[in-house]
């Protein structure tokens, strides 16, 4: 009974990401190819993703702390799937830039917060198993991968405005299946137990700048790395095909997650994935051959794989008991938030005069200093799970 148990919140919280994630698999390659579709500028589709990334800097910030203080994170999270789900269906009736990015803004207000509440719940739920986390957040990729050869193939057949009722599709089965998110312990920073630790230590700032630059070095990447395979002359099947290339090898490093951090401390993982990233982007700047594109998608097992969720225990060991929600969403409007704010409007800036392989070599060089700091200007730890 006890396994049984254990075992039921194991497959929600699995459920939870293969519809987050597989939403996400149609969204991030796609949306932007939706966009350009319609006419849309490189400028306006760097704003809109930019305007996204600016609700996921700022507005899991004040989500966090309300689900701290409320004690009550299953709500809010059940409430922010069915508004932005809601908000999302407006797109639906405008193709112009200044009502998609107000629409926008608003569906950001309330998504943002989503997956800290999952990434917090999930946490919570492994108790002691947290080294695991991996397979649980599989899942995630496993319908990554399925909605993005999917929908690559079927847009080769029919109009990009699928793109759209995909989205939306997605995120009425995740609003309705949020509602059997178990509860999970949240802890009141009014508690009267001793005092936490402070909140923000040298090691986590610098974390978080170095996380940062990571994600400034994804702007390109998931701004405009389908537009480039398209300007190169690739089927939207290739492009499918090169984002599921990329979440095979990311599904790979996540069932073994309990393996990769039983023998690896967090910072050496979190150390080469910043310089396996510079590689990465130096050789979408090298080369445009499709077998060196794909062979590039393989080192996603790292730059994004092995980064998450190294990236999501770190935070987790370096954030107080009371404050598990905030230090999730800190690290996530940081990251996620902040950090691909700026790459997108970077990109989006200068996508036009320079174009995407310059672009490349400029996220190498930013991946590769976020690599030396994050080596260089922390406290020396050796944290493992």
């Amino acid at each position: 009974m006890e396994k049984n148990a254990r075992y039921t919140p194991l497959v929600i919280m699995s459920t939870q990401y293969f519809l987050y994630f597989g939403t996400l698999g149609i969204f991030l390659p796609y949306f932007n190819l939706y966009c350009h579709h319609i006419g849309l500028t490189g400028f306006e589709i760097g704003s809109l993703s930019a305007v996204r990334s600016i609700t996921f800097a700022l507005f899991p910030l004040f989500w966090g702390t309300l689900a701290d203080r409320l004690g009550n994170r299953r709500f809010l999270y059940i409430f922010c799937n069915f508004a932005s789900m809601l908000i999302w269906t407006l797109l639906f009736f405008t193709d112009s830039f200044w009502p998609m990015l107000i629409i926008t803004a608003f569906y950001g207000f309330f998504f943002s917060p989503i997956i800290s509440f999952l990434e917090t719940a999930t946490l919570e739920t492994l108790a002691q198993g947290k080294r695991n986390y991996g397979r649980i957040r599989v899942w995630g990729s496993i319908s990554f991968i399925i909605a993005v050869i999917g929908i690559g193939k079927l847009t080769d057949y029919f109009s990009t405005r699928l793109i759209l009722y995909g989205i939306c599709f997605g995120a009425m089965l995740q609003s309705g299946f949020s509602i059997g998110l178990p509860k999970t312990q949240v802890l009141s920073p009014h508690s009267k137990e001793k005092k936490s630790p402070p909140m923000l230590t040298r090691n986590m700032g610098v974390f978080l700048i170095c996380g940062f630059l990571m994600l400034v070095s994804h702007g390109t990447y998931y701004g405009f790395f389908s537009i480039h395979l398209d300007t190169l002359g690739c089927s939207k099947t290739f492009i499918g095909i090169a984002w599921a290339v990329s979440v095979i090898a990311e599904i790979v490093v996540m069932i073994n997650s309990g393996k990769l951090f039983r023998h690896i401390t967090l910072e050496t993982v979190l150390f080469y994935s910043f310089i396996i990233a510079a590689v990465r982007w130096l050789l979408l700047f090298l080369f445009d051959s499709p077998l060196v594109i794909i062979a590039g998608q393989l080192t996603h097992a790292v730059t994004y794989g092995a980064f998450h969720m190294a990236s999501i225990l770190y935070m987790d060991h370096l954030s107080p008991d009371k404050a598990k929600t905030m230090g999730q969403s800190i690290n996530n409007a940081v990251t996620y938030g902040l950090g691909l704010m700026t790459g997108f409007f970077l990109s989006g800036a200068l996508f036009t005069p320079l174009g995407a392989p310059t672009l490349f070599l400029m996220s190498a060089g930013i991946a590769l200093a976020g690599g030396i700091l994050f080596r260089f200007g922390r406290l020396s730890e050796a944290l493992s799970c």
